[in-house]
């Protein structure tokens, strides 16, 4: 598919449906876009919408349906709006560091695909609001999805979820306790956790009690 050049290829793309529940459109609204002017369309849209198909249906998806319905607070961002952000301070990593994260069209440094979206998950959102409460969330993310990346923050326990083709499987927070929650070679990374998120909703289809381990 080429770059849309009108706004009728532009509507084309945005209906690009990327799962059940998620079209391509929901991930394009940027804030630093609508303020500054920018138009936030992928360069290569056949990569952006295997890429977000990916992240869609192996992440968002199971959320959503566990959950309820997510909020998206981020999603795809062009390589000039990604750059503009991280050039002012805008709460944006660097282009290369985007790459096959937020900017969802381009490789990163070792040729691989990847998505980012920045989400938030309302049920646990108001269930649990307590200072801590994310890791709940990001316990159960790490026993059921095969994330790559997980990135909390404070407002909402908003989440940066990434989807990649060589998963990394880490997970980091701005909120406290901040740093590293978990990564490979460390001793609570291959443990299960289901303490951590009791009473949380079991993974859809999936029979109280049976977790369904990337592992």
């Amino acid at each position: 598919m080429r770059a849309p050049r009108s706004m009728r290829g532009l509507e084309d793309l945005g209906r690009v449906r990327l799962s059940e529940n998620f079209f391509l459109r929901d991930f394009l609204h940027s804030e630093i876009a609508a303020l500054h002017g920018f138009s936030n369309i992928p360069d290569d849209p056949d990569l952006a919408i295997e890429t977000g198909t990916a992240l869609c249906q192996t992440l968002l998806e199971p959320l959503q349906r566990s959950f309820g319905r997510l909020h998206i607070r981020s999603g795809y961002r062009s390589a000039e709006v990604n750059g503009f952000g991280n050039a002012k301070g805008l709460n944006c990593g660097s282009n290369a560091a985007n790459a096959a994260g937020h900017i969802w069209d381009r490789r990163d440094a070792e040729g691989c695909r990847g998505a980012t979206a920045c989400v938030v998950v309302p049920w646990v959102a108001d269930h649990y609001p307590a200072p801590g409460d994310w890791q709940r969330l990001a316990w159960w993310i790490h026993d059921h999805l095969p994330y790559s990346d997980l990135e909390f923050f404070p407002k909402l326990w908003a989440v940066n979820i990434q989807w990649h083709e060589r998963p990394k499987r880490r997970i980091s927070s701005f909120a406290a306790p901040r740093g590293v929650l978990t990564k490979p070679g460390m001793a609570n990374h291959h443990i299960g956790h289901g303490e951590a998120y009791a009473g949380f909703p079991v993974l859809a289809g999936i029979a109280p009690g049976v977790s369904r381990s990337p592992h």
